[in-house]
């Protein structure tokens, strides 16, 4: 069915949720797995003081490692190949379809924070925009 299945995982307690459902799917299926972290982009208007391109980098790699560990160990655990990537983006819905494109998957799983009727409405989700533009199936996880 699947053969290569993106996890993506921003490292929080649901995004774990998501990455156990998604390497229980890829270990039923025998299929392979793309662990994505997504990071801010460098804005250069932050007002952030000390938040500078290399400060910004450093930190995005810890906590892409905190995030992608995890998944790496219960993927070694289940035998299901993966390999991890992060990327570097201003929208992270774009980035995870982007990732799920380069890489050549045919599934994403996510989790979904979820918001209210109305602020999902009004701020949007990367969940929902990823539903509307995917052109592979993706597995919500709540």
């Amino acid at each position: 069915m699947f053969k290569h299945i993106l996890i993506a995982t921003d490292g929080s307690p649901l995004a774990a949720k998501g990455v156990r459902t998604g390497l229980r799917l890829a270990n039923a299926l025998g299929s392979k797995v793309t662990g994505l972290y997504v990071a801010f982009a460098y804005l250069p208007t932050s007002s952030l003081p000390g938040l500078s391109p290399r400060v910004l980098k450093r930190i995005s790699a810890e906590q892409a490692k905190k995030a992608l560990g995890p998944l790496l160990a219960q993927a070694r655990t289940a035998g299901v190949p993966c390999k991890t990537r992060t990327a570097l983006a201003g929208e992270p819905w774009q980035a995870i379809l982007r990732a799920a494109r380069a890489a050549r998957c045919d599934a994403i799983v996510m989790a979904s924070h979820g918001r209210s009727a109305i602020g999902g409405l009004i701020l949007g989700s990367e969940t929902t925009h990823v539903l509307a533009r995917a052109r592979v199936p993706v597995l919500v996880v709540r």
